[in-house]
């Protein structure tokens, strides 16, 4: 058998230069889920002065931002962070698919990391759900994310 040669990220966020950009719309779950980002980050060795949170209107603003962070060459990778709960029109639609394509498009023009840790949610329980009680915290999985890929990057 093969043994082929295995490339994967280290959770070491140790020496590393991280934004997170967190949408103030919805704060009271948009702050559950920068406080598990930033206690993972925290957990796996950055210090405060690796962090910088910048904090936005809405999850609109966001991928503006992040292509920002981005295009400045100051940070290693980002985490995008909000929540965006469905109500009774289509503006729902419309932010949430312009928030992740315009998140995509920062990872992929820039090559930098990005964690995705915005809530798409029916309701506000599903959305406290996903912000640090059932369902885990997004927050930690998209700073996860982000810095596994930050790893990869480093050796491919």
């Amino acid at each position: 058998m093969i043994q082929p040669k295995t490339i994967e990220g280290k959770l070491n966020a140790s020496n590393l230069r991280i934004a997170v950009v967190a949408a103030r719309f919805n704060d009271f779950i948009v702050d559950r889920l920068l406080g598990g980002a930033l206690d993972y980050l925290s957990r796996h060795g950055l210090e405060a002065e690796g962090i910088t949170v910048i904090r936005v209107p809405g999850a609109f603003e966001v991928p503006l931002i992040c292509q920002k962070l981005a295009k400045s060459g100051k940070y290693d990778g980002i985490v995008a962070l909000g929540a965006v709960i469905r109500g009774a029109t289509p503006h729902f639609d419309y932010v949430c698919a312009e928030a992740a394509k315009g998140c995509a498009h920062v990872m992929l023009e820039n090559s930098v990391p990005l964690g995705f840790g915005i809530l798409t949610c029916d309701t506000i329980e599903q959305a406290i759900e996903r912000a640090g009680s059932k369902a885990g915290n997004k927050g930690v999985e998209a700073a996860a994310a982000m810095l596994e890929t930050v790893r990869v990057m480093e050796q491919i």
